[in-house]
């Protein structure tokens, strides 16, 4: 049998950098063609995925899909499936930002996908969404979005399903983890690997049973690859999580684990009365972390770098990520290759960027 011909729309992000790899070391492509604003050679790629993207059936194409034509453009010639993990994933910036970056960017590509006649057509979209009632969310539960990227994957969720021809599938990720993440965790353990320095606990804003749902990155590529594989899985949302339940006193204990430093919660009371002032306490706490980052950068001869402690005001609202995945989990065979977030886990994601010398070693000597 011949073999797919795949189209990774912001395929050198996070997840789609996961997806090269996966494609290219199970030998699941004829062709991958990736595309993205940023290429390659300055996307912070570890040597793992700059030999994927080395291999002689991918290609990479420059273009912003913000732009129709531009969009359509990538889509020429003949492929049978195209994945969409592009967008805007900073924070904190005005809507009308989003409005283009996410909503659409994402509908371009959606009518691309139609319009060329893809077999099947994948949306990673958000899963920082909340419902009115207590409990893990379910796809068909009346959600409300938690941030601005949230409001308009949601929007798209909504209008694909008005698109003729088109055979898409969404997927809401939990926070996804693992090598190369930036946005996920990372900046949790950035903030986490100062304080043995600093020589205090580690304050967190409200309780330490707030679900933080996660899924791996690895696991979010094998879905997929699965959902693209079952005629089932056309016109569907599913929900990506894994099976650990996890909550922000396990990312805490995990980074404390890590790096040798202790953690408290201000509980819901305290957090509450904050609540008004996050601005104020993101930017002390900024205040805070940036000298000691500097430093420790310095000492361990770090000098460019993705990473950072920063924290946005988005990050201290306590919201929780809750979601059921059984719909995918129980009824489609599928088996997680990480089921529960560990310490060695997220100890992969630092020891890869201190080899990369983006993570400054002497926080975990």
């Amino acid at each position: 049998m011949s073999k797919d011909r795949i189209l990774i729309l912001g395929g050198c992000g996070f997840i789609g950098r996961h997806l090269v790899k996966y494609l290219v070391d199970n030998d699941l492509a004829s062709a991958v063609r990736v595309v993205d604003k940023v290429p390659p050679q300055i996307a912070w790629l570890n040597d793992d995925h700059k030999g994927a993207f080395e291999s002689p059936i991918v290609e990479f194409l420059s273009a912003n899909l913000i732009n129709q034509k531009s969009c359509e453009n990538v889509f020429e010639g003949f492929f049978d499936y195209a994945i969409n993990c592009a967008g805007e994933t900073r924070v904190d910036l005005p809507d009308t930002i989003y409005e283009e970056g996410v909503y659409k960017l994402s509908m371009n590509c959606a009518r691309a996908a139609a319009k060329f006649g893809i077999k099947r057509y994948v949306e990673v979209s958000s899963g920082q969404l909340t419902a009115n009632h207590k409990g893990p969310i379910k796809e068909d539960d009346k959600v409300i979005p938690l941030t601005s990227i949230a409001k308009y994957k949601y929007e798209v969720e909504k209008r694909m399903k008005t698109i003729p021809n088109l055979n898409f599938t969404i997927v809401r990720p939990a926070i996804v983890y693992g090598i190369g993440d930036r946005t996920g965790l990372t900046p949790t353990i950035a903030i986490g690997s100062l304080y043995r320095g600093l020589g205090e606990p580690v304050r967190i804003l409200w309780k330490g049973s707030t679900s933080c749902n996660t899924i791996h990155v690895e696991d979010i590529c094998r879905a997929i690859w699965h959902l693209i594989k079952s005629p089932d899985a056309v016109g569907e949302i599913y929900n990506l999580v894994d099976s650990g339940q996890t909550t922000q006193d396990m990312i805490a204990e995990i980074v404390s684990l890590l790096f040798g430093v202790k953690h408290e919660f201000l509980g819901s009371v305290l957090s509450s009365l904050c609540k008004n002032d996050l601005d104020v306490l993101a930017s002390e706490a900024n205040d805070k972390h940036s000298v000691p980052w500097a430093e420790a950068c310095s000492k361990s001869d770090v000098h460019n770098t993705p990473l950072s402690p920063f924290i946005h005001k988005e990050h201290l609202n306590g919201y929780r990520i809750q979601m059921n995945g059984s719909k995918f989990m129980n009824n489609s065979g599928f088996t997680l290759k990480h089921p529960i977030i560990t310490v060695e886990l997220l100890k992969q994601v630092v020891d890869d960027y201190i080899k990369m010398n983006l993570f400054p070693k002497s926080l975990l000597d």
